[in-house]
Formats: C-alpha cells, sequence, structure tokens
C-alpha cells in the first residue's frame, strides 16, 4: 500500500446528496400534455441528506460521513468539512472523517 503525504484538499471533496424516498412520480404521463404535477400528500414524502466525501482521484470512491433530516444542518457539516480539507493532511482527514465512516456509492439505498 502506498502511503501520500499531502493536504486533504488534494485528495478529497465534500458534497452533500439529497434523497427522496418516496416512490411517487415526478411527473404523470397524459395524452394531451407532457407532464403535470401530481397531487402528492406532502405527509407521504421522506427526504434525507447525505453528507459524502469523494476521492478527486476515483470519484466511485464515495464515504458517507453523516445523514441527516434537516439540509440546514447538513449545509453547515459540508461547510466544516471543507474548511477541514484545507487546514488537515490527508492522513489526519481520513482518521477523522473517513475511517469508520460508512462506504457508499451514491447514498440511495
Amino acid at each position: 500500500m502506498v502511503h501520500m503525504i499531502g493536504n486533504a484538499d488534494e485528495f478529497w471533496r465534500i458534497r452533500m446528496t439529497r434523497v427522496d424516498t418516496t416512490d411517487h412520480f415526478d411527473f404523470e404521463w397524459h395524452d394531451d400534455i407532457l407532464y403535470r404535477a401530481p397531487d402528492v400528500d406532502p405527509g407521504d414524502e421522506v427526504e434525507y441528506f447525505h453528507v459524502e466525501a469523494v476521492r478527486l482521484d476515483d470519484p466511485d470512491v464515495v464515504v458517507r460521513v453523516a445523514t441527516f433530516d434537516d439540509p440546514d444542518v447538513a449545509k453547515d457539516l459540508v461547510v466544516e468539512l471543507k474548511e477541514a480539507l484545507v487546514g488537515m493532511t490527508k492522513s489526519q482527514f481520513e482518521a477523522a472523517y473517513v475511517e469508520g465512516a460508512e462506504p457508499g456509492d451514491t447514498g440511495v439505498e
């Protein structure tokens, strides 16, 4: 295994992914129009937000750092992690946020 030395922002980037778990379609097909918004009860919608670290050299490597119901809390963590990327080495960042985190492809279950 090759150990690389450098700033964490040279190896990782942070993203937030919104996941909608409803089984409703966003659009309905009709012969007379292309689409229309369906009538959906807002109580049926469930969404959550994954904060993920993505390897820059291999975008298929995605590590889910945390999951939130509130997008504002997720955005706050994204800002915190982006600051950590600049201030930490690769090894420090991986020890603090990546090791022990849940691996995931895109967070869609």
